[in-house]
Formats: C-alpha cells, structure tokens, sequence
C-alpha cells in the first residue's frame, strides 16, 4: 500500500496526515472547505519544522515528507486512486455515512475504508457500502504525532486480510495497536468518558477546583494529563456528542455531566475556542 487518503483536514485528519507522510506514503488530504486546508498546510508546515528543530527529524526528512502530501477539496480526486482512506470527521452517524457511501462509488475494489471514530459503530457504517468486509475502524489518539496507539475496531463482517492490512498500516506508521471487538466506545472512550464526566460532576459539586482535581489524577493516579485538561484538548462539543452517543448505547452512568451541556451551549469548547474548563491564550 502507498497511496493513503485522509478526509477531514482537522485536529486528527491533519494529525494522520502527519505520520503517514513521515511514514511513507502518498498522503492526499481531503477537505470540503478550502481554508481548512490552507490552516492544515500551515500547520503541517510548522510542526515539521519543528520537529527538525528538536531533532526528531533531519530537515531532509521534513522537507521530502511535505512533498508527499496533496491538499484537495476534491473527493474523487483525493480517493480515486487510492489504497486505504481514513475518515476522520466530526462524530456524527449521518455524516460518517454519507462519505462513506460516496468512497464506495470512488474507490478502487481494493481500497481499505476505515473511520477514526472513537465510539461509533464501523458496522453499521460499513452496511452502507458494497464492501463491508474492507470496512474497519483505525482510532488515533490526539496528538497523532505523538500518541502511540491505534485501536483498530473490527466490525460484524471485517475480513481477516482487513484486520491484518489496518495492523500493518499501524506499524508503518510507527504506531502500537491493539485488536478490539465492536462495542460502544470501544477500550479507551468508554473508560475515559466515565473519568472526564465524573470530573465535571466533582467540579460541578464543588468537591475541588479543575486545577486540584487534574492535579488529584495525575499525582495521585499518574495519569499523564487531568481529564478536564484533556477534554479541553479534545474539545467539550466532541466530547459531549461522544457522552450522547454513549448514554444512548449504553444507558444511565454515561448520561452528560450537566456542567459539560452548559460549557457548549456558552461556547466554551476547550482549546479551540479559548476557555472551556481553563481559559487558553490566543
């Protein structure tokens, strides 16, 4: 495989497109809004350098990396010749769907299909498609670069020959991978959105303030960053359309912190709006 499409020019598109250059593939980076991409290019542009900077990689490396990756608002384009794409939009069924069916009619027979959902089900996004046995679900974590698993999600009908392309794709990426059975949120979202929401409960309550319960978690716990600074990162809306999608699948102890519906409704989102839990300089 050398050629790997990613739709979704975002925090995680752009974040995949990342490693899958400095992993050697022809990366094609797909977006519906031209100025996503020209805010990814930068992006892109800047991170390598500065990993050439810190010595993580040769500038040669960065340089030749960059000119592997395409930028396009162009689907047919971006995934006509393809050999795996990976969706990597917002968590929203309809619109995980919809580019799915539309990569089926584009795609080459032999395109691997996968989707960077976090708690969505690759079955049944699969069943919109002609090709449900090279359907599959590949979960980066944020930031791409430098988290190092992949969860990759069978679903119903993935074919071994799937299962085992995703896991190699994962190594040529330079990422470790576990092998998890379809079920609502998987390993990780399941496990830390019942941390994250019962943090907003704690802080909701008064128990502590954001700084003294993250603080708490990663002194106490060793957790490498506080779950209310790691929603923030994730971004609050994400987060609750995942909390949503959770409570709705699996019932009453995923149900929304209320203090998380409240932040989303004021526009705090985290990072990308500039307050959510903490406030963030421009």
């Amino acid at each position: 495989m050398e050629k790997l499409t990613v739709v979704g020019s975002g925090t995680m598109g752009r974040g995949i497109a990342y490693v899958a250059a400095i992993g050697g593939f022809q990366v094609s980076l797909n977006d519906v809004n031209q100025e996503n991409l020209d805010r990814a290019k930068l992006y892109l542009e800047t991170e390598m350098t500065k990993s050439a900077d810190k010595g993580f990689l040769t500038r040669e490396q960065a340089s030749v990396a960059l000119k592997r990756i395409e930028y396009t608002t162009s689907l047919e384009k971006a995934a006509g010749d393809t050999d795996v794409v990976i969706e990597a939009v917002f968590e929203l069924m309809e619109l995980k769907v919809d580019i799915f069916k539309k990569l089926d009619k584009i795609c080459p027979e032999h395109t691997i299909l996968a989707t960077n959902t976090s708690t969505m089900s690759p079955t049944e996004i699969a069943a919109q498609t002609s090709r449900p046995e090279k359907c599959i679900a590949m979960h980066f974590f944020n930031p791409v670069h430098k988290m190092k698993l992949i969860e990759i999600v069978r679903g119903l009908e993935t074919s071994d020959e799937t299962m085992t392309k995703a896991k190699e794709i994962g190594k040529k990426l330079g990422k470790e991978t576990v092998e998890v059975n379809e079920f609502p949120g998987f390993v990780t979202s399941r496990m830390n959105c019942l941390i994250g929401n019962e943090a907003m409960n704690l802080l909701m309550e008064g128990v502590a303030s954001a700084e003294d319960i993250d603080k708490s978690m990663k002194l106490g716990l060793n957790h490498p960053m506080g779950p209310l600074a790691l929603a923030d990162l994730v971004g609050l809306d994400t987060r609750l359309r995942n909390m949503e999608y959770l409570y709705k699948t699996l019932g009453e102890k995923y149900r929304p912190c209320p203090l998380l519906i409240k932040y989303v409704k004021a526009g705090r989102l985290g990072r990308k709006s500039g307050q959510g839990f903490y406030t963030y300089e421009s």
